[in-house]
C-alpha cells in the first residue's frame, strides 16, 4: 500500500501552473523564505532540547535523558511515575521528590583529548584506538613495575590519529573512529550483524599505518555486501534531538524539510511528531529510494509513519496545487480561501461525482460561498456534495452516455432520478452514491432514509439552481426542464422529548453516575460534563468547550460563564447550583495537576483563560483542545446501553429543563433568555406542554423579570393583569368609517384619508392618528422578533441597550395591543390572520382599533403598577 496519493498531475496546458512545474523548485524557494528557521534547511535537523513543538527533554527538572514518545518523561521516569501515581503520589510531589539523571551514552560525543578529528568513546576523553593503548599499556606498566602509571605522563608521549571522517553507513552523522570509517555505535552494530563483507584491517598490528600517518588498507572478502550493509542500515540512536535526512533523494528530502517547517508553525494544538517517528518516516524514504512522500509504500514503515505521512501530504497538496488546479484535480482547499472549519480538514473531495459538468459546478458553488459567506460548519457543502454524488450515480447508469453530455438530460431523467430515490426510501434500500472512501462490496453507500432523501433533492437543487442562476446551465447546454422539475425535500424529523420521569431518576442515580466514570478511563470529565448538561441546560458543545475559568462568585452567587456561539452570545453567565459549582472545581484542580505534570508549573492568569476545561488526551500540546462531541456521544450511548430504560440522547436534558421551568411558573421570554434562544418560536420548540395546560396560563399571567444571572437583571418579560373588556371597548375605534392602511395599521387623520399630504412626512409609528388592528398583530410581532435578532447580535451592550430603548414604545403597544384582543375575544383570530384580502377588510378583526399611543400608555400604567 503506498502513501495517501496525491491527486494526478494537471497536464501541462498554455499556462503553467503550480503542479505542472518543477516541485523541488517550488519547495527549495519556500524553504529559502527567512522566516524558515535555518535548522529545517540542513540535512540533520538538530532540535534544541526545549524547542516548543519538538522539544524531547524529560520533565523532570535537570533530567538530561531524553523524552519518550508521547509521554511527559524519559523511559526511567515514566515507568517510576505510573508506578507511583497508582499508589496515591500527586504529579507535584513526584517532580519534587524525582532525581534528575544523566544520560547513559553521549549525543554527541566530544572530540578526543588527543585526536582533535576523532570523537571520543570513554569518560576519559579518550577515542576508541587511544582508549585501547592506554589500557593496555597501564597493564604492562603495572606488571613491570608493580605501581600505577600518570595518565598525564603518557599522555605526553601520545601523537594524535589522522581523521577517518563521516560514518560510512548513510544516515549517520557521526564521525568515524577506526579504519573502517563506521562511527562507535556502528561498528559494534557491525560486529552484531556478523560482519557482512568480512571487512577488516589487515593483521594485528595494522596500526602502525597510523603511526607512519598513512592510511590504513582495508581488506573486504565482498565489497559490495559491505557497502549494501551501509547503504540499509539504519541509526543506533534515534533519540538523540536529530532527524537525519542523509542519503535521501533532493525531492522527498525537501519535503520532509518543509513539511516539520510548516507542522511546527501551524496550530498550537497540531498532533505532535516525535523525532523519533520522523526518523522512521526518513529510513523508510531512504530504504525504499521513492523520490517523493506519495510513492512510499507504508507497509513496508515502521508503526506511526504512515499517520505523519498523511499528514505531510496534506500540507504538500497546498503547495503543489493552486486553487485553479484544484478544480481540474477534483477536490477543493478550504485553506486556499482563508477558511478552515472547527475539527475539521481543509480537504474537500469531489471526485466522486464523476460527471465533469457536475463536479464543476459543485466546484464552483463551494468556492462563492467560501468567497462570499463561509457558512459555520462544512455540512452545508456535505449536502451539496451528498446530493451531487446521488445523482452523478444515477445518471451514471441510467441517462445516455453515462450522463455526460448534459445536453442530451431531459426532465423525464430527473423525475426517474426522484422516483428512484422515493423507492430507495419507501424500501430501505442502498443508495447508489458512495458518500464516503468506504470499502468491501457496497463501497461507502448507505441505506437511504427520508432524511438522507430530502438532503440528496436539497443538496441537488441547490446546485443546480445555482447554475440556473449564474448563467452556466445555459452555458453548458444543461436544460431548464431538468433543472426545475427537482422538488425540495420537505422531510422533518419529530422533536426531542423531555426525559420521562423514570429515566430522570435513572439518569440522576448516583450509583448510575458513578458507572458513567468507569467509560471515561483517563478521567477527562465525562460524568462533570454531564451533570453540567443537566443542571444547565446548555447546549452540550457549550459545555464540552469551557475554558478553565468558568465559574466565579457574584454577590456571593455561584456563576457559569460559557460561550454561546451558535447564536453569537459570549461570555454569558447564568446562576447555577452550589453542587454543580464544587464539581467544577474539582475538575479545575485535575486540569492544573494535568498541566503541571506537563509543563512542570502552574498555569499563568493568561493560560487559565485559554485551557479548555476538559483537555482531550491527543494532539493537545498546550491543552487548548477540548474533548470532541463524538468522544463525549460514544461514551454517553455506551452508558445507556447498561442502564434498563429506552433510548436517550444527552440533547433531551435541555428539553427537560425548558418544560421544567414553564411548569414552575417562567413564561417563553424567561425560557428563551435562559436558554440563549434567537426568539419565543425557538423557545417554544423545546416546551413540551399543552396550551391548555392550566399551570401554562398561570405561568403566562404571572408577572416576571429577569434574574440576576441575565443581561438585564429587573427587566420585565411578561404582562401583568389582563385588562377587562370595559377597558378595551373604551379605547376602540370603528375602522369601517374613514381611515386609509398604512405600515403596520390605518391612519384615522382626515386630511390624509381624504388624499392631501401627510404633514408629518409619513411618521406614522409616532403618530397619535395611527392606529393598531388585530390584523396587524402578528406583523408587529415579526417586527419585535427582528429588533430582538438585532440586539441580539449588537457589538456590544450599549448598542443593545439603545436598540431595546428605541423600540420600547412599540413593544409597549404591542403589549397593550395583545390585551385588548384578548379581553374583546379576537386574540387567537388575530394570531390566526396572516394575510390582508379585500374581503377581509369589514370583518370584526380588522374593523375594530385602537390608537397606538393609548396602548402603550395603558401598558405603561400597568407596567408602573
Amino acid at each position: 500500500m503506498t502513501a495517501l496519493q496525491l491527486l494526478p498531475l494537471v497536464p501541462s496546458g498554455d499556462v503553467p501552473t503550480r503542479t505542472s512545474t518543477d516541485r523541488l523548485e517550488v519547495l527549495t524557494a519556500l524553504l529559502a523564505s527567512p522566516t524558515v528557521d535555518p535548522m529545517f534547511r540542513e540535512d540533520v535537523i538538530v532540535v534544541p532540547r526545549d524547542h516548543l513543538v519538538y522539544g524531547w527533554a524529560c520533565g523532570v527538572p535537570a533530567c538530561e535523558r531524553p523524552l519518550a514518545a508521547h509521554r511527559d518523561y524519559c523511559h526511567t521516569h515514566d515507568v517510576k511515575w505510573l508506578a507511583l501515581r497508582k499508589q496515591g503520589m500527586s504529579v507535584t510531589e513526584f517532580q519534587r521528590t524525582a532525581e534528575p539523571l544523566k544520560p547513559k551514552a553521549w549525543f554527541d560525543p566530544p572530540p578526543c583529548v588527543i585526536c582533535p578529528d576523532v570523537p571520543a568513546w570513554a569518560t576519559d576523553g579518550l577515542c576508541y584506538l587511544h582508549s585501547s593503548r592506554w589500557t593496555t599499556y597501564r597493564g604492562y606498566y603495572r606488571r613491570l613495575h608493580g605501581s600505577e602509571v600518570e595518565f598525564d605522563t603518557w599522555l605526553r608521549d601520545q601523537s594524535s590519529f589522522p581523521a577517518f571522517g563521516q560514518c560510512l553507513v548513510e544516515p549517520c552523522s557521526d564521525l568515524a573512529d577506526n579504519p573502517l570509517k563506521l562511527c562507535r555505535r556502528h561498528a559494534t552494530r557491525y560486529r552484531k550483524a556478523g560482519r557482512p563483507g568480512r571487512a577488516a584491517a589487515p593483521g594485528p598490528n595494522w596500526a602502525r599505518w597510523l603511526d607512519r600517518g598513512e592510511p590504513v588498507p582495508i581488506e573486504y572478502r565482498d565489497k559490495a555486501r559491505f557497502d549494501q550493509w551501509c547503504r540499509e542500515t539504519g541509526l543506533v540512536n534515534r533519540m538523540n534531538g536529530k532527524v537525519s535526512l542523509l542519503g535521501l533523494r533532493p525531492l522527498v528530502k525537501a519535503e520532509i524539510q518543509w513539511t516539520m517547517f510548516h507542522h511546527g508553525n501551524g496550530p498550537e494544538e497540531a498532533s505532535q511528531w516525535p523525532l523519533a517517528w520522523l526518523q522512521y518516516v526518513a529510513d523508510a524514504c531512504r530504504i525504499q529510494q521513492v523520490n517523493s512522500l506519495i510513492d512510499l509504500d507504508l507497509e513496508a514503515c515502521r508503526a506511526h509513519a504512515d499517520t505523519i505521512v498523511s499528514l505531510m501530504l496534506k500540507y504538500l497538496r497546498l503547495v503543489y496545487f493552486t486553487r485553479e488546479d484544484t478544480k481540474d484535480a477534483g477536490f477543493i482547499e478550504t485553506d486556499h480561501f482563508g477558511v478552515r472549519f472547527p475539527g475539521t480538514g481543509s480537504h474537500f473531495d469531489l471526485t466522486l461525482i464523476s460527471q465533469r459538468w457536475l463536479r464543476d459546478l459543485v466546484w464552483d458553488a463551494v468556492a462563492a460561498r467560501l468567497t462570499a459567506d463561509p457558512p459555520r460548519s462544512r455540512t452545508t457543502f456535505e449536502t451539496h456534495r451528498r446530493g451531487c454524488v446521488e445523482l452523478s450515480a444515477f445518471l451514471e447508469a441510467q441517462a445516455p452516455g453515462g450522463g455526460h453530455d448534459p445536453t442530451a438530460l431531459t426532465a423525464a431523467h430527473m423525475t426517474d432520478f426522484i422516483a428512484d430515490q422515493r423507492y430507495r426510501a419507501e424500501h430501505g434500500l442502498k443508495s447508489l452514491g458512495a458518500h464516503t472512501q468506504g470499502r468491501g462490496p457496497d463501497g461507502g453507500s448507505t441505506p437511504v432514509t427520508r432524511s438522507t432523501m430530502a438532503a440528496t433533492f436539497n443538496g441537488a437543487r441547490r446546485i443546480l439552481r445555482f447554475a440556473l442562476e449564474s448563467g452556466e446551465a445555459e452555458r453548458i447546454g444543461l436544460p431548464r426542464s431538468f433543472i426545475v422539475t427537482l422538488p425540495t425535500g420537505r422531510y422533518k424529523s419529530g422533536r426531542r422529548r423531555p426525559f420521562p420521569d423514570d429515566v430522570a431518576r435513572a439518569l440522576a442515580d448516583e450509583t448510575n453516575l458513578s458507572n458513567l466514570e468507569d467509560f471515561d478511563p483517563s478521567d477527562r470529565g465525562l460524568r462533570d460534563a454531564w451533570e453540567a448538561l443537566v443542571l444547565t441546560g446548555r447546549r452540550c458543545n457549550e459545555v464540552l468547550k469551557l475554558r478553565l475559568e468558568c465559574i466565579g462568585r457574584l454577590n456571593s452567587l455561584p456563576m457559569f460563564w460559557h460561550d454561546q456561539t451558535k447564536v453569537g452570545n459570549y461570555d454569558q453567565a447564568i446562576r447555577i447550583p452550589e453542587r454543580l459549582y464544587r464539581r467544577i472545581q474539582q475538575r479545575q484542580e485535575k486540569t492544573v495537576t494535568r498541566f503541571i505534570q506537563r509543563f512542570g508549573r502552574p498555569p499563568t492568569p493568561q493560560e487559565r483563560l485559554k485551557i479548555a476545561l476538559f483537555p482531550r488526551k491527543q494532539k493537545n500540546r498546550r491543552m487548548l483542545e477540548s474533548v470532541s462531541y463524538g468522544w463525549f456521544s460514544e461514551n454517553f450511548r455506551d452508558w445507556i446501553g447498561t442502564l434498563d430504560i429506552a433510548h436517550v440522547v444527552a440533547h433531551q436534558a435541555r428539553h427537560t429543563l425548558a418544560t421544567n421551568l414553564l411548569k414552575n411558573g417562567a413564561d417563553l421570554s424567561h425560557v428563551k433568555r435562559y436558554l440563549g434562544q434567537f426568539s419565543e418560536a425557538m423557545a417554544e420548540h423545546y416546551v413540551h406542554l399543552a396550551n391548555t395546560d392550566p399551570r401554562l396560563e398561570e405561568a403566562l399571567n404571572a408577572l416576571w423579570v429577569a434574574g440576576p444571572g441575565s443581561a438585564e437583571p429587573g427587566l420585565m418579560l411578561s404582562g401583568a393583569e389582563p385588562m377587562t373588556r370595559q377597558e378595551a371597548e373604551a379605547l376602540a375605534i370603528d375602522l369601517t368609517h374613514r381611515s386609509t392602511p398604512a405600515e403596520g395599521g390605518f391612519c384615522t387623520f382626515q386630511p390624509v384619508v381624504n388624499g392631501d399630504a401627510c404633514p408629518f412626512n409619513l411618521n406614522c409609528h409616532s403618530c397619535d392618528k395611527f392606529v393598531m388592528s388585530g390584523a396587524d398583530l402578528v406583523y408587529w410581532h415579526r417586527k419585535r422578533e427582528q429588533w430582538r435578532m438585532l440586539s441580539e447580535r449588537a457589538p456590544d451592550s450599549t448598542t443593545a441597550d439603545y436598540l431595546h430603548e428605541v423600540f420600547e414604545p412599540t413593544a409597549r403597544a404591542i403589549d397593550g395591543l395583545e390585551k385588548a384582543l384578548a379581553a374583546v375575544g379576537l386574540l387567537d383570530d388575530a394570531l390566526a390572520l396572516d394575510l390582508r384580502r379585500p374581503q377581509d377588510y369589514f370583518g370584526k378583526v380588522w374593523s375594530t382599533a385602537f390608537r397606538a399611543q393609548e396602548l402603550a400608555h395603558t401598558q405603561q400604567e400597568d407596567d408602573a403598577a
